[in-house]
């Protein structure tokens, strides 16, 4: 067998590792205890109505995220606004901001205790119910914590239109309303149709949101309950557990489906090559539309930030922030005598960056395959895609029932368990955040002039030489791409390592998780700040190295 066939095989098994080996067994957990196992799961009222809670905070958020993410899409891609690039770059910090980070600072900004509000005379009574604790309070945090993906799949999508048909119509002196309705949306629809279900299941696997504002409300998410079982009863309920993770993996892979055979009705065939977005003229309306941005930014990024600066810079939660009380002992006690923190941050940035490189390297390969002449190969090659595709559309809590389920025995053969490990969080890292490093490679490789490397073949050229010396260099830009968008939602996340954490082997969001759920309100706000300010400065110094690197390096430098 010759290096290709040796790399080939290699492949195959890690996917099977990977992803048929936990989900496989998650499957066979749940369905194989057969109706009454299923029946003794979904009994009492606690999982109906957790599912209700989940379909519905999923589709409510998910129009808001449509909504206020194409409209910001739509102004930025076709207006003559000013300064695109910051206002975009401002724009996606939320995406990068863990959701639990997120619920904590609006948490913060809002409430009778908020040190902001105290500061400026504007905070509701102490004793009153805080707002956001409630339905429609996850449900609007979670439409403004995914709208930034709904913007950054429109936006993408209206610089690959063509131009003709809009050209045309404003020749015909069509209007920039007539314009929108008639021509940009109805060609946009899958895109749309696309955006909503990314939403909609990012909003279905969310754990941070929904337990943070869900839990004091009594508005509990399959997420949620599938945690709380879990921490209360340990790997007893395991069994359980699998039915409720199947039934949110089916609803989660049913969406996901139902999208794609919705858009697949919507697609109009588009004559013509990409072309500059439009640039419609604002005229006297600009500034206007220029200070909506502003507020927009302003309400969804720098009130909720400043009030969790404001909690981390007083001595305990509730104290106004005046010139008496602010203190920098929360930022010193989590950077230097805390030593779990140190812990998490070390372990997030090992495991979010060994995935990342793996994840870069694995797609490469992958991808490779899945374009190759040969049928059965690229069969093969269009498989492991579509199993990443599926492991990203279910929620991250799902994944770790599923690893935990596989590997909390010892592994045979060995001898070696890596249950209660950074191992175990590593391997779900690489089965869930597969898809976010696979679809740059992918859609790079699809590009690639089949002609290269087979003329490198006719010459002599081996497998791994026309991987170094053609392959990789054409497509590093796109892998480094998707290594950056792995590595800046794994350094973050709680969903996938909630489950699987231990003690010595915390990440950075489940410390900040525990330290909020535990009533360290102050020490929790200190060191999501110090995880916001961490994650500016890398989204700053990468959008720096962009401007010198390959173009598509840098994924929001579109």
């Amino acid at each position: 067998m010759g290096g290709e066939g040796v790399t080939f095989a290699a492949l195959i098994l890690i996917c099977a590792a990977l992803f048929v080996l936990p989900l496989g067994l998650l499957a066979c957990v749940a369905i194989g205890e057969g109706l009454e196992a299923f029946l003794s799961a979904l009994d009492g009222r606690s999982v109906p109505r957790a599912i209700w809670n989940s379909f519905e905070s999923s589709v409510l958020s998910a129009f808001i995220a449509l909504v206020g993410g194409t409209a910001t899409a739509l102004v930025l891609g076709l207006t003559d606004v000013r300064m695109k690039g910051p206002v975009t770059f401002l724009l996606l910090i939320p995406m990068m901001v863990p959701p639990h980070v997120t619920a904590i600072a609006w948490v913060q900004a809002l409430g009778p205790s908020s040190a902001l509000l105290q500061a400026i005379g504007l905070a509701p009574e102490i004793g009153s119910t805080h707002p956001l604790y409630s339905r429609e309070g996850v449900i609007i945090l979670l439409g403004i914590q995914h709208a930034p993906l709904v913007f950054l799949v429109v936006l993408a999508a209206l610089r690959s239109l063509p131009r003709e048909m809009s050209d045309a119509a404003r020749v015909a002196g069509a209007k920039p309303a007539r314009l929108l309705m008639r021509i940009i949306l109805p060609l946009l629809a899958p895109t749309l149709i696309a955006g909503y279900a990314l939403a909609f299941v990012s909003a279905l696997g969310n754990f941070g949101i929904p337990a943070l504002l869900g839990i004091p409300a009594r508005y509990t998410t399959l997420p949620v309950l599938i945690w709380q079982r879990l921490a209360s009863f340990g790997p007893t309920v395991l069994t359980d557990m699998a039915v409720i993770a199947g039934l949110v993996a089916v609803i989660a892979v049913a969406a996901v489906v139902f999208q794609m055979w919705l858009a697949s009705r919507r697609r109009n065939a588009l004559i013509g090559p990409p072309q500059p977005p439009l640039d419609i003229r604002l005229g006297r309306i600009r500034p206007v539309v220029e200070t909506g941005l502003a507020l927009a930014i302003m309400a969804t990024l720098m009130l909720p930030v400043t009030a969790l600066f404001a909690t981390a810079l007083v001595p305990t939660y509730g104290v106004p922030l005046t010139f008496e009380t602010v203190t920098f002992a929360n930022f010193a006690e989590i950077l230097f005598r805390q030593s779990v923190t140190a812990r998490a941050f070390m372990n997030s940035t090992i495991v979010a960056a060994v995935a990342a490189g793996i994840l870069a390297i694995f797609a490469i390969f992958v991808a490779r395959y899945a374009a190759a002449q040969n049928r059965a190969v690229r069969r093969v090659g269009t498989l492991m895609t579509a199993l990443a595709e599926m492991t990203y559309a279910i929620p991250g809590l799902v994944i770790s029932v599923a690893f935990i389920l596989a590997f909390i025995r010892p592994l045979p053969l060995v001898d070696v368990s890596i249950y209660n490990t950074l191992t175990i969080i590593l391997l779900a890292y690489l089965c869930a955040f597969f898809s976010i490093a696979l679809k740059p490679v992918t859609a790079a490789t699809l590009q690639l002039d089949q002609s290269l490397d087979e003329a490198a073949r006719v010459s002599g050229a081996g497998f791994y030489r026309r991987m170094t010396h053609i392959t990789i260099p054409l497509i590093a830009p796109a892998a480094a791409s998707g290594g950056i968008l792995v590595f800046l939602t794994a350094y973050n996340e709680v969903t996938v390592s909630a489950l699987l954490w231990s003690s010595g082997n915390e990440t950075i969001g489940t410390t900040i998780f525990n330290y909020e759920d535990g009533g360290y309100t102050t020490l929790a706000s200190a060191m999501a700040a110090v995880t916001i300010i961490a994650t500016i400065l890398l989204m700053a110094l990468l959008d720096w190295a962009g401007r010198r690197a390959p173009p598509g390096v840098v994924p929001w430098r579109l």
